[in-house]
């Protein structure tokens, strides 16, 4: 699913900064509102969240994130997921490596700590 988007990209950049500015503006404004009760300060900060998401989508920018997340759904939809019986097989197989690869490991630090031991003379 390709969208076909009219590029300005000094409109772009200009409505992403916006976005980012409104964004942080909601975090200031909840900072400088810290006298205010809990509900206030995050009205506020979803508020100018809300706002510079809305602007986001505007920009050319959101409006491929926004076709890239529709697609990536899209594509999620179509994926065949195993089954129960054989999940828990495909954990049981990867749990029996972690383990031995443990044990394996172990062994091999504790040889390499004998031989350094040794091979300093404690």
């Amino acid at each position: 699913m390709s969208v076909a988007i009219e590029t300005n990209p000094v409109m772009d950049k200009i409505k992403v900064t916006l976005a980012i500015v409104l964004a942080v503006a909601g975090v200031a404004a909840s900072v400088y509102l810290s006298s205010s009760p809990a509900l206030v300060r995050l009205g506020v900060i979803v508020l100018g969240f809300v706002v510079a998401v809305a602007v986001l989508f505007t920009s050319d920018t959101g409006k491929r994130s926004y076709a890239y997340c529709q697609d990536s759904i899209t594509e999620t939809k179509k994926v065949v997921w195993p089954e129960r019986k054989e999940a828990l097989q495909m954990t049981g197989v990867v749990a029996a490596f972690v383990i031995v690869m443990a044990i394996f490991l172990w062994i091999v630090d504790a040889l390499l700590t004998w031989a350094v031991r040794f091979l300093i003379g404690s």
